[in-house]
Order: structure tokens, then C-alpha cells, then sequence
């Protein structure tokens, strides 16, 4: 939505903008973990896409792409009809590889916050075992790429329990792929470690890391716990009543089919630029590029892509493709660097890693209750935005001003 907004500003009317999405709605996705707990509904984190895109001149074509035709430059939809381009821009998310572990996902033994739909499942489930109490599990499986929900997830949950006064009723294992809590795909932020295995503990979660999830039963999650150099050094059968994992990612399956287009994930590989050194015409960016990880972790992990890294790739990607078609090289790059604001329920914390792979210039982890009401206050402003059809980078000019300066470090 973004970049269609931003692209169809750079472009004008002499140019038609296009979109295809499966969903005929934008739902902003951060909000999903308070979705899972009730604290938020469908109808105040989504909006129907073609009413607002309309408004700017922007074509939405409501149809799941099945098959990019790369060398003819045409995507099949699974309605039959065929889309031409001059240039596209994938920008599919991920797909959520549930078929990874045995026995997980929605339509298996665990739930999941990645989309509105899984929350809303999610919620239905936590509804469930507040009349039958017992173990939760939270966390995330081998090759997830986004922990930072699952923390959220955990200390939103513990929040949500200790308000109906039921805590002691529930205890809690955050089980995490990570090699130590605090990691966050990123080879950790600040003193994200200490901090966060703080509040673990303040908070009576007890924590399994470096954690091989190798399959789920109804009400058990079987974990092989691996040491340093990737042998398993305990096998954990560990009881639930409600689990959500996050899952593996990869590469939407039309995306990943296109020859020379992805890494073996299927995710896009892409250039300084964010194009695709096959397909000079196709542009890509957020979580279904292809990053390679921080560092090597005894359990695979992958990278995660923040809301404000991705908002750079997206103006990058603007300003090559109105290069292009000025008949100019593109020349833009994205800046890489993480900033992000983690709900726990009660307070929050917010990290900033510039750049988020490391060696950085800024390394910084702070923990407040600002946090938690700067992170309701975006997400209205956010959908607000949406919703008005602005062209501003809203993670940048949204955390510059929140923390008081005018430009990042």
C-alpha cells in the first residue's frame, strides 16, 4: 500500500499503478497480537483496499497472482485473467511454512498472529482455556525470521491474565529458536539480552532456547534443545493448553517458481538497488526479500525485516523505477537500519540498531511504559495515514518525532 501510494505521487497520471492482493483488505499486522487477546476486533485494524486506492487513481485487481511469466512480463490470477507490466514490484510478505513441523499451524495443533484470520483463531482458542486453565506455550520454530511478536505475544498474554486476575492459573515457556533470549534474528540489540531474560523472569516465563521444534501433538510440543555446535543437548516434551508458535518463512509459491528469481527459500534476491539482477524490470522489498542471516545460529534463524527498513527499500524502489523511466540508471539505495516499538501488555520496548547488522553505529534497547502508548498511538496514526493515501515515509517522520530529534544518527 505504501509503495503504491508513493509510486503512483513519483509517476502521475501519464503512468497507471496497479494492484493485485488475494485479501480485498489491508490489515495492519502489528496490531495482531492484541487481536489474539481481544483487545482488538478485525474492523478496527482493517480496511477494504479499493475504496481508499480509487481516491488516488490506482487500479486494485482483487486476485491471488499464480504465476509470474517473467521473460513476457505477465502474471496469470487464479480468476483466469492475465496482468502485463512494464515493471512490478513484489511485495508479497511471506509465505507461512507451517508444513515445516509436523502437527503446527492453524489447521494443526498450534495458533499463530501472522494474519488477522490466525488471530482471530487465536483468540477463539484463548477464549477457550480461560474456562479450563493450564500451560501456555509461546515462541517460535526453526527458520522463523520475526521474534519480536512472539515476546509481544507473551508479555501481552501474562498482561491480559494478571488483568482477570487468573496468572497464577497459567504458567508460561517462551520456546525460541533464538541461541539466547534477546537475539531477535539480529545478533541482539543494546542489552536486549539481560533485558529481556529480566522481564522473562519478572514475569515467571520460563524459556527454552536454541530450540529444534520437531513436532506437535494435540497438547504437547516436542522440542529438541541443541548446545553450541548444533547437537541436541535435551529433549523437551513440554505440556500446553494453548500454543503459538511463529512459523518458518519462505517465498510465496508463485514468486518462489520463477527460475533464477529466488534463493532456495524463495525468497527474492535483489540488488543495492532492490532489483532483481535477472529481471531488471522487477523490483522487491520487506520480508520476502532474500537477507542472508546475522550470523550462523545452532538452530536455523533468519533475518527479520522491520517496518522502517522496509519503508526505505519502498522509496528506493520508487526512486529507480522513476530513473528508469526517465532513462536514467537506478541509483537509489535503502538504509538498513531497524527501529522498532514491542508491546508488553503494560509498558513496551523499543530498539534501535543502525545499522541492524552488526558492526552498528547505534546500538540501543530501552524499556517503558512510553513505548506501549507511542505503539497504540501508531497504530491509529498509521491506519489513519493509510487511509488518507500519503506518500510519507510514516515509520521515519512517526519515531523522529516520538523521540524528540530530526534525523537519525
Amino acid at each position: 500500500m505504501p509503495c503504491a501510494y508513493e509510486m503512483k505521487e513519483a509517476v502521475g497520471k501519464n503512468h497507471d499503478v496497479t494492484v493485485i492482493n488475494d485479501n480485498d483488505y489491508f490489515q495492519f499486522v502489528p496490531s495482531n497480537p492484541w487481536a489474539a487477546v481481544g483487545w482488538r476486533d478485525r474492523d478496527s485494524i482493517t480496511f477494504p483496499i479499493e475504496k481508499y486506492l480509487s481516491k488516488k487513481k490506482i487500479n486494485f485487481v482483487h486476485a491471488r497472482a499464480d504465476k509470474i511469466d517473467a521473460e513476457n512480463n505477465k502474471i496469470e490470477l487464479n480468476n483466469g485473467d492475465t496482468v502485463e507490466y512494464d515493471y512490478l514490484v513484489i511485495a508479497t510478505g511471506p509465505r507461512l511454512a507451517f508444513e515445516e513441523v509436523e502437527g503446527s499451524g492453524p489447521e494443526g495443533h498450534t495458533v499463530s498472529i501472522c494474519t488477522i484470520d490466525h488471530a482471530e483463531k487465536a483468540w477463539a482458542q484463548y477464549q477457550k482455556i480461560l474456562d479450563n486453565p493450564g500451560p501456555i506455550v509461546i515462541g517460535a520454530m526453526p527458520f522463523a525470521s520475526c521474534f519480536g511478536p512472539a515476546y509481544e505475544f507473551a508479555f501481552i498474554v501474562d498482561a491480559d491474565l494478571r488483568k482477570r486476575k487468573v496468572r497464577d492459573k497459567f504458567p508460561m515457556t517462551f520456546v525460541t529458536s533464538e541461541p539466547y533470549i534477546g537475539h531477535l534474528g539480529l545478533g541482539g540489540v543494546g542489552d536486549s539480552k539481560s533485558m529481556l531474560e529480566s522481564e522473562l523472569r519478572n514475569h515467571h516465563i520460563k524459556w527454552v532456547t536454541n530450540a529444534k521444534t520437531t513436532k506437535v501433538e494435540a497438547g504437547k510440543l516436542f522440542v529438541d534443545e541443541l548446545n553450541e555446535t548444533g547437537e541436541t543437548k535435551q529433549q523437551h516434551e513440554i505440556d500446553f493448553n494453548m500454543a503459538m508458535m511463529l512459523p518458518a518463512f519462505k517465498g510465496a509459491d508463485a514468486v518462489a517458481a520463477v527460475p533464477d528469481l529466488c534463493n532456495p527459500r524463495g525468497f527474492v534476491i535483489v540488488d543495492e538497488h532492490h532489483r532483481n539482477p535477472t529481471y531488471k524490470n522487477i523490483y522487491s522489498a520487506g520480508v520476502c526479500i532474500a537477507i542472508a542471516p546475522v550470523e550462523p545460529t545452532p538452530v536455523p534463524t533468519g533475518t527479520p525485516k522491520t517496518g522502517y527498513m522496509i519503508e526505505s527499500m519502498v522509496t528506493s524502489i520508487v526512486h529507480n523505477i522513476e530513473a528508469e523511466l526517465d532513462g536514467k540508471e537506478p541509483h537509489q539505495t535503502a538504509t538498513w537500519n531497524a527501529i522498532c516499538l514491542a508491546d508488553m501488555g503494560d509498558t513496551g520496548a523499543a530498539f534501535v540498531a543502525l545499522p541492524q547488522i552488526p558492526p552498528r553505529n547505534v546500538a540501543w534497547f530501552k524499556k517503558g511504559k512510553w513505548v506501549h502508548l507511542a505503539k497504540i498511538a501508531f497504530e491509529k496514526y498509521f491506519i489513519r495515514k493509510m487511509k488518507k493515501g500519503t506518500s510519507e515515509p510514516l515509520y521515519e517522520r512517526y519515531i523522529l518525532k516520538m523521540l524528540g530529534i530530526e534525523k537519525l544518527p
